[in-house]
């Protein structure tokens, strides 16, 4: 299974939905291989390797298990992998949907992402190389600005340390971000609204701060609010970020960054990592056969 914040906020009772008690499970995305399938099932069979891409509704179909049903919508064939596989498609199709689909980012445009460490942060970047964008990863401190930019970062910025508007203006010549993608939310939200070129747009897919977002008041601005479910609810899209995202692996430009691996009677431990805050890229819990 690979582990995601949305996770931990379920958990906790401060997601944007509440989990179905006494009987909720737990968990988006996996990896494995089909031990049997319904009678009206096509296009799988047992002994095919899959990932599992949730349908975001955890309380029915979560994954936290050494054996899930789940719906047939809900597999994608798998190429690689188990721990890849289980690492992929949430953090690459969030970054994908709102990079490509919502952002339209062309080759040089500047691209500001927060939470740059998380797998979606990693997966943002990987993907605004891929594309021959400029990513400007933004972190809480200096900490880990030398394991960003080997992750393929132009720029690194410490929020709490540097003058996030203005580092961004002299990276980018003045102009600003054509793309500010954002998981964090809360106060600080006018503030990275600075950081917004002209004509640009200001992501919002998160809200890790769960204080109260002011609107920001440099107008014109763009601010849109972002879900992963703008592409696995749109077939079309969903063909196109799958056509992208094969071709970087492929190419070998995308490729998840693997902080650590836990075993699944190890859940507890693994979510106390996934919250410290201390990780760089994504978190899988593995099962034993």
């Amino acid at each position: 299974m690979g582990l995601n914040r949305a996770e931990a906020l379920f958990r906790a009772g401060t997601y944007y939905y509440q989990p179905a008690l006494p009987g909720s499970r737990l968990g988006f995305e996996a990896a494995g291989t089909v031990e049997e399938v319904g009678p009206e099932v096509a296009g799988f069979a047992p002994g095919d390797a899959v990932s599992i891409l949730s349908d975001q509704e955890m309380s029915r179909h979560g994954v936290y298990a050494d054996r899930v049903n789940v719906p047939a919508g809900c597999l994608l064939p798998s190429r690689v992998d188990p721990v890849t596989g289980a690492a992929l498609w949430t953090t690459y199709l969030t970054a994908y949907g709102a990079l490509v689909e919502a952002g339209r980012i062309n080759p040089g445009d500047s691209v500001v992402i927060t939470a740059a460490s998380s797998g979606v942060g990693l997966a943002a970047i990987q993907i605004a190389n891929h594309l021959g964008a400029v990513p400007i990863a933004v972190t809480r401190t200096a900490a880990k600005s030398a394991r960003l930019l080997q992750a393929g970062a132009a720029h690194v910025i410490a929020a709490d340390e540097d003058d996030l508007a203005g580092r961004v203006a002299a990276v980018t010549g003045g102009q600003g971000a054509r793309v500010v993608f954002d998981a964090v939310a809360g106060p600080g939200l006018s503030e990275l609204a600075e950081t917004v070129a002209a004509d640009g747009l200001l992501i919002v897919y998160g809200w890790l701060d769960p204080r109260p977002a002011p609107l920001p008041m440099n107008w014109p601005i763009t601010v849109h609010g972002y879900h992963v479910g703008l592409v696995t609810a749109d077939p079309g899209r969903m063909k196109r970020a799958r056509a992208l995202i094969e071709a970087g692996l492929r190419a070998g430009t995308l490729k998840p960054v693997i902080d650590r691996t836990f075993d699944l009677a190890d859940i507890v431990e693994a979510h106390r990592h996934l919250e410290s805050n201390t990780q760089i890229g994504k978190i899988v819990v593995t099962v034993r056969h």
